[in-house]
């Protein structure tokens, strides 16, 4: 990755309520101020209607903040997002996911240990990633492990960071650093 294409944005670019809700952000993960939000922070209104969906989705979605996580990071691992991956990584430790959780997630459904619900959802990343769809028998095991509502949330949810992980390639966004 090379150099950011847009910069973080300051106070006074992003305002008050972004410049504190990176801090707290950053606080929370364990990092500086997120780069992510300061630099979608430059154009606010946009920022803001983003931060309120993307909320709805994670962490306030019906599914488990574990198995939001385990998705992202499928996607992350999928999109080869250092961004995402590394983020992701801390929070999917905090919703509980075990190392060898977080070491099995680029090996995707086939790996050994996940659960029939855990591999469906996995499957569904990869199908939606691979293929933009998906198809009868990945959405049988799907329905057979969530309601509706919840795989048109894991459809939301997976797409969004594919999106994000464009933006945040693209814009060649720089992880956060670890505070000391």
């Amino acid at each position: 990755m090379t150099a950011p294409r847009v910069r973080p944005g300051r106070r006074a670019e992003v305002g008050l309520f972004t410049h504190l809700f990176s801090k707290g952000a950053g606080r929370v993960a364990g990092t500086e101020p997120l780069k992510l939000f300061l630099t979608l922070g430059r154009r606010r209104r946009m920022f803001h209607a983003w931060l309120l969906f993307a909320g709805t989705l994670m962490p306030g979605g019906e599914l488990s903040r574990r198995e939001s996580e385990l998705v992202i990071l499928r996607v992350a691992h999928l999109r080869d997002c250092r961004y995402e991956l590394q983020h992701h990584t801390r929070l999917g430790r905090r919703a509980g996911l075990t190392p060898t959780e977080l070491d099995r997630v680029p090996e995707g459904p086939a790996a050994e240990g996940w659960t029939p619900r855990e591999r469906a959802l996995l499957a569904a990343v990869d199908a939606l990633h691979e293929d933009k769809d998906l198809d009868d028998a990945t959405w049988a095991k799907l329905r057979a492990h969530l309601t509706e509502p919840e795989c048109v949330e894991l459809c939301m949810l997976a797409e969004h960071y594919q999106m994000l992980a464009t933006v945040i390639t693209a814009l060649r966004i720089q992880p956060d650093r670890p505070r000391r």
